[in-house]
């Protein structure tokens, strides 16, 4: 079979690949062999998978694939972050990054190639969505970075995932819910479902239809503003989704999970930084009660936007305000700000100027 007709191993979950054995007329526990050596032994040659008959494995070469992702070039920050850049077969760009936290190593992961959803502080947007990523392609960002640190005598693995790189994950919905049902196997990555977060920037629709796939993982709003008028400016998907329909959809997920939601808020000088927008969010938050979570998160600076960081007396007291009305939250650390790999500074390195991509 040419390579473009075959299908990259790591979109199989689990399900599917005992379902594709069934089909060739082979044993399914065979698939529990098979996800041994893809993720924990991280092979990347059918061949190598001796404990497989060559029968088998004839059949994998014909209908699988490995080659997902090249690493064309990685950052590393001050702090120890590091942004690889990776090629995808059709030679499109993103980005993921790795972060050392001391709970863990953490990596945010792309989704699509560019984004719709168009937020104006935003690095992301600036190249409107090319594509969607395959779960594969999702999952083979998680597998680089596990190579990687292997390559460099870690013995540290991934332990914790965000979804919150390029792109926004509920417009590539299935995609995502594969990519979760393959790294949440227990007998392959080991990651649980509290340490991974799905970012999304309030598709209502998807946040209801999530709630019925019983994952567990951490869902996380981007607010970053407390009323319609400010969000509208800032988010344009607020005017599909305008904060009474996204909040209902909340409260939705909330009955249906038992689940706590983080809420996003990154803090914009003169923008939804005062006082009286900490007083207006405290008042949206406030029903959902110990179910709500914030993290604020100061400013990271994207060039083409002009926004600015918050002053750091007024990130105080935002903080302050939030918590004299009982609303959680904490002020997120800064992780790979000089390398433009935080939050919100995540793009396609082809919008970049100065930049000598081979």
């Amino acid at each position: 079979m040419n390579d473009n007709k075959k299908t990259l191993i790591y979109s199989m979950t689990k399900k599917s690949l005992k379902n594709w054995l069934i089909e060739q007329e082979e044993k399914p526990s065979r698939a529990d062999i098979i996800w041994r050596y893809l993720y924990i032994d991280f092979k990347q040659d059918f061949s190598a998978m001796t404990d497989l008959s060559t029968e088998l494995i004839q059949k994998l070469e014909h209908y699988f694939k490995f080659d997902a992702l090249e690493l064309v070039t990685q950052q590393k920050a001050t702090d120890g972050t590091t942004k690889f850049l990776f090629r995808l077969s059709d030679g499109h760009l993103i980005e993921t990054v790795l972060m050392y936290k001391g709970y863990g190593v953490s990596v945010c992961v792309t989704t699509q190639v560019g984004c719709n959803i168009g937020c104006k502080f935003c690095a992301s947007g600036l190249l409107t969505k090319q594509r969607d990523l395959q779960a594969g392609e999702i999952v083979a960002q998680i597998m680089q970075v596990n190579r990687w640190l292997k390559s460099s005598d870690s013995e540290l693995r991934v332990s914790h995932v965000t979804i919150m790189g390029i792109g926004e994950p509920f417009d590539n919905y299935d995609a995502v819910v594969d990519f979760l049902h393959i790294v949440l196997d227990q007998k392959g990555l080991v990651i649980t479902p509290s340490n991974i977060t799905l970012s999304t920037s309030g598709l209502a629709p998807q946040i209801r239809r999530f709630a019925k796939e019983k994952l567990a993982v951490r869902l996380a709003i981007s607010l970053h503003a407390p009323n319609d008028t400010i969000r509208s400016q800032l988010m344009p998907i607020n005017r599909a989704y305008p904060l009474k329909e996204l909040f209902s959809a909340i409260k939705d997920y909330i009955e249906a999970t038992n689940q706590r939601v983080f809420f996003e808020y990154i803090m914009i000088r003169e923008v939804n930084d005062q006082r009286e927008h900490a007083l207006e969010l405290a008042g949206l938050l406030t029903p959902l009660g110990k179910k709500a979570y914030v993290n604020l998160i100061p400013y990271n600076p994207v060039e083409e936007h002009g926004f600015q960081r918050s002053l750091e007396d007024n990130m105080r007291e935002f903080f302050d305000v939030l918590m004299k009305n009982k609303v959680n939250c904490i002020r997120r650390r800064e992780m790979g700000t000089d390398i433009e790999g935080a939050c919100g500074q995540l793009r396609s390195v082809q919008m970049k100027q100065n930049k000598d991509i081979p």
